[in-house]
């Protein structure tokens, strides 16, 4: 009885004492645990190389007409799709910066039948290295051209090619600096930029189209670029896009500046659903395929765009 007793008594003793070593080592872990979280330095982790994101915006819009005395058409329908994604690499002194800016726009009425009414493909890649005080030394490489068919009406209905496809196509290789302050504004400039205009149609080539000559396929010109870049949220539910690009081809009037310059301005309404306006201004000396009706001369103007949409909305 005596062996028993004794025996209990050394198992609890030894119980006892891993319990309370058990408990001892839970608290110094805790300790320690805390201590290092305390002591941890918050900029002391890995920094997220790629900032990558897509806004994807469709809107719809459909009316129709029966028996209405103020007249119009009968039906309407139009689309406009748009599609804003990018990526952007940040590494050391490195950095590589990718956008694709898409758009397109479809409408149909009885009056006038189907005409799209926005379509642009616009592909940058820059990679640049920094020098100091926000300047990089880079390299751009930008594509600009569309998707489908684009008419003229000069008599309304009766329609007149006068895009496609790759014609044009406009390819920019740029070496130059590049201003960064921050993530919202980009300022590029190049004094040496070799420009590629592309019409592969051989209708539109034959007419001597966007500036190649008469059934050539391929322009180059050489020249200065700036490309000047802005993306600012202004408000939770308020964003710009804005971009100015101005190019001066050495060798043909270089006085004669290009310009491309488009505005995008989103409201959201709510998670799903926004507003978005958008302003294309381009002139383009080259393209000379429209009339002035008071001394019928055919020149180059400025070419202005202005869409105004609200529907879906959705951002990753």
């Amino acid at each position: 009885m005596k062996k028993f007793t004794l025996s209990i008594a050394c198992f609890l003793c030894c119980f006892m004492a891993v319990h309370a070593q058990n408990d001892w080592m839970k608290k110094s872990r805790e300790e320690a645990a805390g201590k290092i979280k305390k002591d941890q330095d918050p900029n002391d982790t890995i920094p997220k190389l790629w900032r990558k994101g897509l806004n994807l915006n469709v809107n719809i819009n459909q009316g129709s007409l029966t028996n209405w005395a103020a007249g119009g058409d009968k039906f309407s329908f139009a689309i406009g799709s748009n599609v804003y994604a990018w990526a952007f690499y940040k590494n050391g002194r490195r950095s590589w910066d990718n956008v694709a800016d898409l758009a397109f726009g479809y409408i149909n009425t009885t009056s006038l039948g189907g005409r799209k009414n926005d379509d642009r493909i616009d592909l940058t890649t820059k990679y640049g290295y920094d020098i100091g005080k926000n300047w990089y030394l880079s390299g751009l490489v930008n594509l600009r051209t569309q998707f489908a068919n684009g008419f003229l009406y000069p008599n309304d209905t009766t329609k007149q090619l006068s895009s496609k496809f790759f014609s044009p196509a406009y390819v920019l290789v740029s070496p130059g600096f590049d201003y960064k302050p921050d993530n919202s504004f980009s300022l590029f400039l190049s004094p040496i930029t070799s420009r590629f205009v592309f019409v592969m149609d051989d209708f539109l080539s034959k007419q001597g189209a966007y500036g190649v000559d008469t059934g050539k396929h391929f322009k180059y010109e050489i020249g200065a670029y700036l490309s000047a870049n802005y993306v600012k949220t202004f408000a939770k539910n308020m964003t710009y896009k804005g971009r100015l690009d101005l190019f001066s081809d050495y060798r043909h009037n270089p006085q004669n500046i290009d310009v491309f310059f488009t505005n995008a301005l989103e409201l959201k309404v709510n998670k799903w659903i926004s507003a978005l306006l958008t302003v294309d201004m381009i002139y383009d000396d080259d393209v000379k395929v429209f009339e002035n009706k008071a001394t019928g001369v055919m020149g180059p103007r400025l070419q202005v765009k202005q869409v105004i949409g609200v529907g879906f909305t959705a951002k990753f």
